[in-house]
């Protein structure tokens, strides 16, 4: 069994887990609400705040589906309760986020700003050189985050760029000097 697919969903009180037909789940929280059409070998059943997945046979295609289908529905439920973010550090002289309404502009050393509007469901906040995205679906989250790194990704000379915050950029030695 897959360690992860045999693991329980724990639901917190307040948010409610509908499987309509097709394997469409909906999860609805204090956040929001997340809908997602799930593969039909992979089956769901609820009892006293717990959802387990579960698979009919151990063919290879169905293993896999069946960690993949647990975790989709564990993020659907921590974001429509907590929400997630990603965080983004601007580096470089010159560099710097500012937010219009729901535009993000980005100054990022070209010959015209970087504007990026802010998708639905996504909110893009900005403290000093420090750009968080915040929402309830996790892939929206971080493909958005991924979008706005790709922009002016860090160099590995300076270190200038738009990097997460957990990111560790390898430094690399420039040039000698003639002798």
């Amino acid at each position: 069994m897959s360690r992860i697919g045999k693991m329980p969903i724990a639901v917190p009180a307040g948010v409610t887990v509908e499987v309509a037909e097709n394997n469409k789940v909906t999860v609805k929280g204090p956040k929001g609400t997340l809908t997602r059409v799930f593969p039909a070998e992979i089956s769901f059943s609820q009892e006293d705040g717990q959802i387990e997945v579960k698979r009919p046979d151990d063919q290879k295609k169905t293993k896999a589906l069946h960690g993949l289908s647990r975790s989709l529905l564990n993020n659907m439920v921590v974001g429509v309760t907590d929400g997630y973010e990603k965080k983004l550090e601007v580096n470089g002289v010159g560099y710097r986020a500012a937010k219009n309404g729901k535009t993000l502009s980005l100054t990022l050393g070209y010959s015209h700003p970087v504007e990026l509007v802010d998708p639905e469901g996504i909110e893009t906040v900005v403290e000093g050189q420090v750009i968080t995205v915040k929402g309830i679906d996790k892939e929206a989250v971080g493909q958005h985050a991924a979008i706005i790194r790709e922009k002016r990704a860090p160099e590995p000379y300076k270190g200038k760029g738009i990097k997460y915050a957990d990111e560790v950029i390898r430094r690399k030695v420039g040039k000698t000097g003639k002798k």
